[in-house]
């Protein structure tokens, strides 16, 4: 039986094929109109697409959410249900909000009382995907085929509170309420691996099962030499549909980069608003590993993978304010001799100050925590320095220097980008408010007596859930619901019987 959309008329009732003309005031029915959820900006984008599907002969579309963990989950629809999907969005279940990363539910789905805090939860009902016409990407991969982020409401159009792009645009709001807009720049490291063409096999189902088919082959390159070109002209082919693929999505690309460690690459990307670069970074990850595999390769964001221990990959986060009033970067000091302003000092203040907390989102994986050692380019405590990148802050700029910023390097490439970038609002705003003077810089960042960074994912959702800035920003409901999912993921790590522990103690005991 055809899924039913939220007027509940089937989807393929919609009249049939996409028209070439701008959306009318006559398209505006369903359950976006009613509800109010498009600007005129929406509409606009929605009547372009419609006219880019008849021009290019789209003839599926992707509607895609974000999910706690940052992946994307969605529908596909066919070219001949893509305007009642436009006006009515696409229903999803509701339990997708309460998996962890292994795809089980950690809440009481199918009780009356979820203990997921705030109801529509319950029986794993439906939740709505609205999408938004302004991120419309036609897939290089993936032939007559486009692509569509959408944002969660409940089925009485009410904001789903665990949508993670409405998160970071809440925070955003509030920041353009005090007069100032936030800047970001990304830095996402990740490994690719040669894959065999392995047939999918029983041993790789289950939850989660093992990494399936391809599986991990061979390196790729052999590290060791960081930005050698002759390393990177041995990947061309890679690099090559790398530039093809991301240029061709409209993303903001600035560099591809041979890493130190084997196997290990950077893509870079140039600076903008943190609503599209959040965007941007889920459509990038999800494109390098799409390309990758079409030319036989595994590319993981996986922070240390298996058979590359000798260099993690980070996320590096650039960021700064600016002034809505005069456009002027609110970092800039005036001071000669000062990396920042008084007011980028206090933003640098909280995100010290809350560096515990934020851990949650910029290392949500077990494995994340494994990044963070000594002298490994990779922070493992809670300081910052000037132009130092052992240290968890970077301040970078000083007096004229529009390019004042400050980059948080503690954050793995698998983070969810809109609660990287929103833990990032919350601790610097804070900071902000209570005017907080950050120590001095460090110059020796792994042997400062600074306080060291969560060790595991347990002791970060700790200090998450006693944190009160973030409960008064995020809520309870968000707090509770976030602590809930990643402490059952921890669980589920301590319960394991990890390869290391069979070598050490099986013969011996």
């Amino acid at each position: 039986m055809r899924e039913r959309n939220v007027d509940e008329r089937p989807v393929s009732e919609s009249g049939g094929g996409i028209s070439a003309r701008p959306m009318l005031a006559a398209d505006r029915e369903g359950f976006v109109h009613r509800h109010g959820l498009w600007s005129e900006a929406k509409y606009a984008a929605a009547g372009q697409m419609r006219r880019v599907v008849d021009e290019l002969g789209i003839d599926m579309v992707r509607f895609s959410f974000v999910d706690q963990h940052g992946i994307l989950r969605g529908k596909t629809i066919a070219r001949g249900g893509l305007a009642a999907a436009l006006r009515s969005g696409v229903t999803a279940p509701s339990s997708l909000l309460l998996k962890d990363t292994s795809g089980q539910s950690v809440f009481s789905v199918f009780s009356a009382e979820t203990g997921v805090g705030v109801g529509g939860f319950s029986g794993a009902g439906d939740i709505v995907l609205v999408p938004d016409p302004t991120t419309f990407r036609v897939l290089p991969w993936a032939p007559g085929t486009a692509w569509i982020l959408c944002d969660l409401h409940f089925p009485d159009g009410s904001p789903v509170p665990f949508c993670t792009r409405t998160i970071l645009r809440n925070e955003l709001t509030t920041l353009a309420s005090r007069g100032y807009d936030m800047t970001v720049g990304a830095e996402l490291e990740f490994h690719v691996f040669r894959a065999e063409d392995a047939a999918l096999g029983t041993e790789h189902v289950g939850a989660p099962g093992r990494p399936g088919a391809p599986s991990l082959a061979a390196p790729t390159t052999r590290g060791s030499q960081l930005l050698l070109e002759e390393g990177l002209d041995r990947m061309q082919p890679l690099v090559d549909a790398l530039y093809r693929g991301l240029t061709l999505l409209d993303l903001p690309l600035r560099s591809i980069e041979l890493e130190f460690g084997p196997s290990q690459f950077e893509i870079t990307m140039e600076a903008g608003s943190a609503a599209e670069i959040a965007d941007a970074i889920v459509l990038c990850r999800t494109a390098v590993r799409r390309i990758a595999a079409g030319l036989g390769y595994h590319a993981t964001f996986m922070s240390r993978p298996q058979g590359a221990e000798g260099a993690s990959t980070g996320w590096h986060l650039h960021q700064s304010l600016t002034e809505r009033a005069t456009g002027r970067g609110a970092f800039v000091p005036d001071a000669p001799g000062t990396t920042l302003s008084l007011l980028g000092s206090a933003y640098l203040g909280g995100l010290l100050a809350h560096a515990g907390a934020a851990a949650a989102f910029t290392t949500p994986t077990v494995n994340g925590y494994k990044r963070y050692q000594p002298n490994s380019l990779a922070p493992d405590r809670i300081a910052w320095g000037i132009d130092n990148k052992g240290a968890m802050v970077r301040a970078v700029g000083g007096v004229g220097d529009p390019a004042t910023r400050l980059e948080n390097r503690s954050g793995e490439p698998a983070a969810n980008p809109y609660l990287y970038i929103a833990s990032q609002l919350i601790s610097g705003v804070d900071g902000i408010d209570r005017g907080l003077i950050p120590p001095a810089p460090t110059t020796d960042p792994y042997r400062t007596d600074a306080p060291s960074l969560p060790a595991s994912l347990g002791a970060a959702i700790d200090a998450f859930e006693a944190d009160a800035v973030f409960r008064a920003a995020l809520g309870d409901v968000v707090v509770d619901w976030y602590a809930t999912i990643k402490r059952a993921e921890f669980a589920r790590y301590l319960r394991h019987v990890s390869d290391w522990e069979q070598r050490e103690y099986f013969e011996i005991f």
